[in-house]
């Protein structure tokens, strides 16, 4: 085992609500670390999501140890050995050491234990399997350390086994290595990753979703999605081709134009080529209703955006709204081969900052008193001059207002019922 004193002096260790629930359970024989994706961030030093635990005792001592320091505890994977504990609304996994105590195949007989190391080779990734406890010193049991010296996200073992246990581990190995690593992708685990590429199958649309939603936003998606390509996991995921230049171009965009990094944005730029593909990707991926809708706008003619005026611009930013005007437009961006310095794109999709388009200001009341009669031609007459209000670039003073509505109810009657 290798030990770092790297978190000796790290504040949330020493008070705080991850210190009191260490401090809960390291009394009585016991023993607690964080273990995990807080210790590898902490080392990298990024920001520091949830915060998993580890423990020697039992999950019935958890619970009665929190009941007893007044904590809320939710057996929320009891029968694993998980409990969550609820310190100032921050909830903490709090997992039982746990061994294999026969193996399966891809199952195995899980017993609780105390064996750290044995805990720590039980993991997915190096990177991952690193412990802390109250003392700040880091344990590794599995080559962790280096790893994170050279940002290079590898299996435990024998990544064929690895990933046999859970083919999740197949978009994890790229989604962490984007977050993460750095250089190209360790060989041993991407050969293995091709090769069990028939495993994602099985996996439910909801896991694949979060692992490629969390993948398209990292630092690193660019060489991860490059490489997922070139090994077929791409198209096994999405059914249809990627669409890997694009996908550049959106994120070059976006941060030309000081974007945060958009998950649905990119997947339209690396996967939506109609809006075919956005129905198809809403079904695969399990994509929420609005996710759905926004995916397929993009993918709705997008091509016609290129190479518009200003006032057809404004039309189009009418018609959609600012976010479906915008997507679009960077969809169109980054399709149309042009690189982030375009000043006409930019000038296009930054147009909602300079304008807002107005309210058409006609009412239905309006034609009515030009005796059209509520039902179909009146909405049919609406349209009418609504269209020309547009094409006039939204007028707004009355007199223009009510040729256009003379306009529309002469119109009308020349060209009959619609």
């Amino acid at each position: 085992m290798n030990e770092a004193p790297g978190l000796k002096n790290a504040p949330w260790l020493k008070s705080g609500a991850t210190s009191r629930v260490l401090k809960l359970l390291n009394s009585g024989g016991e023993q607690a670390r964080v273990v995990g994706g807080a210790v590898r961030n902490a080392l990298l030093d990024v920001p520091i999501g949830d915060v998993d635990i580890a423990t020697t005792a039992l999950p019935d001592e958890v619970i009665r140890r929190a009941k007893a320091a007044g904590i809320k505890s939710v057996p929320t994977g009891v029968e694993h050995g998980t409990v969550t504990l609820v310190i100032d609304a921050q909830p903490f996994e709090v997992t039982t050491l746990r061994e294999d105590t026969e193996t399966f195949g891809r199952k195995a007989k899980v017993a609780f234990g105390r064996d750290w190391a044995g805990d720590a080779h039980r993991r997915d990734f190096t990177i991952n399997a690193l412990s802390v406890g109250l003392d700040g010193v880091v344990h590794d049991y599995v080559g962790g350390l280096a790893d994170i010296a050279a940002r290079r996200v590898r299996f435990i073992g024998d990544p064929n086994q690895r990933i046999e246990e859970d083919f999740l581990r197949i978009l994890r190995f790229f989604r962490i290595h984007a977050a993460f690593g750095a250089g190209e992708v360790d060989r041993a685990g991407y050969f293995a990753c091709i090769r069990a590429r028939a495993g994602l199958a099985s996996l439910s649309a909801e896991r694949v979703r979060m692992e490629i939603v969390k993948l398209l936003v990292a630092d690193g998606a660019i060489p991860a999605v490059e490489a997922m390509t070139d090994g077929g996991l791409l198209q096994a995921i999405f059914g249809g081709v990627a669409y890997n230049g694009p996908f550049a171009a959106m994120i070059a965009a976006e941060r030309a134009l000081s974007l945060k990094g958009d998950a649905i944005r990119r997947l339209a730029s690396l996967a939506v080529a109609v809006t075919e593909d956005a129905r198809r990707l809403a079904t695969r991926l399990r994509l929420s209703n609005t996710e759905a809708r926004r995916l397929d706008s993009m993918g709705h003619r997008w091509w016609r955006l290129g190479g518009m005026d200003e006032a057809h611009a404004k039309r189009r930013l009418y018609r959609l709204g600012e976010d479906a005007y915008r997507d679009r437009l960077m969809l169109a961006w980054a399709r149309s081969g042009d690189d982030a310095t375009s000043p006409q794109w930019r000038e296009l999709v930054t147009l909602p900052q300079r304008f807002r388009a107005p309210k058409f200001p006609l009412k239905a009341a309006d034609f009515i008193a030009r005796g059209i009669a509520e039902g179909p031609l009146l909405g049919h007459v609406l349209t009418l001059a609504e269209d020309a209000w547009l094409a006039a670039d939204f007028p707004l003073d009355p007199a223009a207002l009510r040729a256009l509505a003379d306009q529309a109810v002469a119109r009308l009657a020349r060209d009959g019922k619609p």
